[in-house]
């Protein structure tokens, strides 16, 4: 079994997994989609769940810095709902505050051409989200604590 990472934007989807032993976070891919429509993703999630034997999707939750619920964290829930609903599969929240800079910085760092940072900005900011979920859940298991606690 492994995770699936999900980075959800208006337009765009970053798709990271994890390996088997649920350690490392790997980026697979950037979906495109048409704006705000959302339930194009189904399918191409339910072949990547397929594909990669998914038994849980970790999905970023863009809060904002008061660590309030804005529009688009409202929209990510319900996005969360629609893939529950539609792909049966258990989804957690996982806080992404910054996580989209922090791909940015990354990809400069390792010297990515402007354009080419727009193309993976996106999945390295979902295997972002994903290894930190990992590494939070290796830490609360580790200190003897349930695994199933919510991220949000």
């Amino acid at each position: 079994m492994r995770y699936l990472g999900l980075d959800l934007g208006t337009r765009t989807l970053g798709v990271s997994v994890s390996d088997a032993t649920l350690t490392i976070a790997s980026t697979v891919t950037t979906i495109r989609f048409p704006e705000s429509e959302y339930r194009v993703l189904l399918e191409p999630l339910r072949n990547l769940i397929q594909e990669y034997q998914i038994g849980k999707i970790v999905l970023g939750l863009p809060k904002n810095m008061n660590n309030s619920i804005g529009d688009r964290a409202q929209t990510t829930l319900e996005f969360r709902d629609l893939i529950q609903e539609q792909l049966k599969i258990e989804v957690v929240m996982q806080d992404e505050r910054l996580s989209t800079v922090e791909a940015t910085n990354y990809l400069l760092e390792a010297d990515i051409s402007r354009k080419k940072r727009k193309k993976h900005v996106d999945a390295v900011a979902a295997n972002i989200i994903l290894q930190t979920y990992l590494d939070k859940e290796r830490e609360e298991f580790k200190n003897g604590r349930k695994n199933d606690i919510q991220s949000y």
